[in-house]
């Protein structure tokens, strides 16, 4: 059986496509408090390990200061690079995540251990309660809300506890972001 090639590699470059769309969904975005390491190839001057301040910026000699939260490691080698080609002809530019410390969650209220939480992998409602030792016996379990930034705006959502453990109501078990709070009332 032979196939039609000129219909078929459409298809595979759609697909294509679109894994990459998924792929750049999923990408880790940079926070405040994250370390970076940037080295700049055959430039021992320019091997610096580098934090995210509060405010979302990092400085880097030659290139100054500029916005990496919220950036990609990739984002942020593209935006060195064009910096740094002022000084420096076609620098090869490395970035690196030394540590995820910005990439926190809080959990507070009717939880054993109450805190800050750094995610070093993806985390939902229930595996960050879990960190938190469990809900503690007068939790409200099916009132937990979840706090989130989004573009400026406050959001809540709902997490179901007891309905979780019960095998309903899956889709309130969230998928955490970076900053998110758990109230347990």
């Amino acid at each position: 059986m032979f196939l039609n090639l000129k219909l078929f590699i459409p298809v595979l470059l759609l697909a294509g496509f679109s894994l990459k769309a998924i792929a750049d969904d999923h990408r880790y975005l940079l926070n405040a408090g994250d370390v970076l390491f940037v080295s700049v190839w055959n430039e021992d001057a320019l091997q610096k390990q580098v934090a995210i301040l509060p405010d979302g910026s990092m400085s880097f000699p030659l290139a100054g200061e500029m916005i990496a939260e919220g950036k990609a490691i990739s984002e942020v080698e593209a935006e060195l690079i064009n910096r740094l080609s002022d000084y420096i002809a076609n620098p090869v530019v490395n970035v690196s995540v030394v540590a995820v410390e910005g990439n926190t969650i809080h959990v507070l209220g009717k939880v054993q251990n109450p805190g800050s939480f750094v995610m070093r992998q993806n985390l939902r409602a229930m595996q960050a309660l879990s960190l938190a030792g469990g809900l503690t016996p007068f939790a409200s379990e099916n009132n937990i809300i979840v706090l989130r930034q989004v573009n400026g705006q406050q959001q809540t959502l709902n997490v179901r506890y007891s309905d979780i453990k019960r095998g309903r109501a899956l889709e309130s078990n969230v998928l955490l972001q970076s900053g998110d709070v758990l109230v347990i009332p």
